[in-house]
């Protein structure tokens, strides 16, 4: 009879936990990895002297089909400003692209190629997402295609500071390892899912990367396929966020302690128009309370272009406000 102090050996549960994970991550990236891509671009710059514009190698990402006609999706700061874009499949084929549209903003990028008999990826609903939960990310860090890393779901609705200055929200944390070369590059769930497009590293810290979510890339995606970019609005202000004077808040009962300073206008820009000068605090827009600058990003969205809204502000110590009608956003070259 064995003593009821007997260790019982956990061993064989554990290989059994070991071997459900591998295969959970070799199935997933069975599934995924013939719709991902390796990205080549080139750019353009000046030679010396008098010569003409010659063509440079300008880097290399990745990327990823979302349909069967050639669409593929990957970040802005990998194809943004080139002239020439090369896409290497999984099957050894070589194709060129076409860039089909480009927004700074979010970093998603979407090309396109010609050709028949393409895998692709469906988008995960990020929404579901749990911290802990299995993340792989297929890609080619430093040229080496089909790179495989796996980890987890670190954290979620996190913030991102985008190449333009805006940020991008909703940004999922990943320990599974990326390196330069896996920007653009899925991040799948254990059913070869894309649940995010693996986009920055904190150096040098260890384990910290980022994707953006596939809900994120989803709404993009309609729209640069659409439209080529995403339409946004603008007044013209360039804004810095400073903390109200306390007395000045009470007085006209405001719930936040901050607001954006106006600290630049550019000339004939809707807030000009609309009377504001430098100095001003930008407190709401449509009575959305503004207490960042990039609260007030946010609430410049496309739907806002030709529409009239009203502005809320102090100027001293005085509230005021004013009508303004944001305009378009210029694209971003």
């Amino acid at each position: 009879m064995a003593s009821l102090l007997s260790p019982v050996s956990d061993a064989p549960v554990d290989e059994t936990l070991i071997d459900a994970y591998s295969s959970a991550v070799s199935d997933a990236v069975a599934a995924a990895h013939p719709a991902v891509v390796h990205i080549e671009v080139r750019g353009q710059r000046a030679a010396a002297g008098n010569q003409t514009q010659s063509e440079q190698p300008g880097g290399s990402g990745s990327g990823f089909f979302i349909s069967p006609d050639g669409y593929i999706l990957t970040n802005s700061h990998v194809v943004h400003g080139a002239r020439e874009w090369k896409v290497f499949l999984a099957d050894g084929r070589k194709l060129s692209a076409d860039l089909i549209g480009d927004d700074p903003d979010t970093d998603l990028a979407v090309l396109r190629v010609s050709a028949d008999e393409l895998s692709f990826l469906t988008l995960a609903d990020s929404d579901t997402l749990r911290p802990g939960q299995i993340a792989i990310a297929i890609g080619s860090p430093m040229g080496f295609q089909q790179t495989v890393t796996a980890g987890i779901v670190s954290g979620l609705g996190r913030s991102l500071r985008g190449a333009s200055g805006r940020l991008i929200d909703n940004v999922i944390q990943t320990d599974a390892a990326l390196n330069p070369g896996n920007s653009g590059g899925p991040l799948v769930n254990s059913r070869g899912e894309v649940i995010g497009v693996n986009t920055a590293i904190i150096r040098p810290a260890q384990g910290i990367c980022f994707a953006i979510a596939s809900n994120t890339a989803h709404w993009v995606v309609g729209l640069l396929i659409k439209d080529g970019r995403i339409r946004r609005s603008f007044i013209g202000v360039a804004g810095q966020t400073v903390p109200l004077i306390r007395k000045v808040a009470r007085y006209h009962h405001l719930k936040e302690e901050t607001g954006v300073l106006v600290a630049g206008l550019e000339p004939d820009s809707p807030a000009t128009r609309a009377g504001l000068q430098e100095g001003d605090i930008v407190l709401a827009l449509d009575g959305a309370p503004t207490p960042a600058v990039d609260a007030l990003h946010k609430l410049l969205t496309g739907d806002r272009i030709g529409e009239r809204a009203i502005v809320s502000f102090l100027r001293g110590v005085e509230l005021r406000r004013h009508a303004i009608i944001p305009l378009e956003m210029p694209g971003r070259s």
